[in-house]
């Protein structure tokens, strides 16, 4: 039996992708594994501090793209940890905005300023990071279409 060869080169492109991703969640989740947090957390910190507005357990969960629920529960235990408050809106009583305390600022400022993936994504050039970013996105949102998740994407 033949094999598709497009079909092959698709799948071998997909491992490769997969395999840089994989690699570089693995260096992130060591270099800030030294702060007391892990790669998800850090990820939770960057996007509360880089959201225009009041940060939302649903607004974290779509630029994670993960559940609701999931969030909730990483919040919860961010929370018990001392980085983030959960504090109920004023205006709207049923909504909460998270706000990163002084332990989580000084984890977030930490976990910035580390390397690993500074250094990895400078193994390629200026020019080379501008020329992927189009095809990443490209791929990203048709995987989403793929996923039927239709909302607007708040980065980038």
């Amino acid at each position: 039996m033949k094999t598709d060869v497009t079909t092959d080169r698709e799948y071998e492109l997909w491992v490769l992708l997969h395999q840089a991703c994989d690699a570089m969640s693995r260096a992130r989740e060591n270099e800030v594994r030294k702060f007391g947090i892990s790669m998800m957390q850090a990820a939770v910190l960057f996007i509360v501090k880089a959201i225009d507005g009041p940060a939302t357990p649903a607004e974290i969960s779509r630029w994670l793209f993960r559940k609701p629920h999931a969030v909730s529960g990483l919040l919860d235990r961010m929370e018990k940890q001392g980085l983030v408050r959960k504090v109920k809106n004023l205006e709207r009583k049923n909504m909460i905005r998270v706000v990163i305390t002084e332990k989580g600022e000084n984890a977030y400022q930490r976990s910035k300023n580390a390397n690993a993936t500074c250094s990895i994504l400078s193994s390629l050039s200026a020019q080379e990071r501008d020329t992927i970013r189009p095809y990443l996105e490209t791929l990203r949102n048709k995987a989403l279409e793929e996923l039927g998740v239709n909302h607007q994407l708040p980065f980038p």
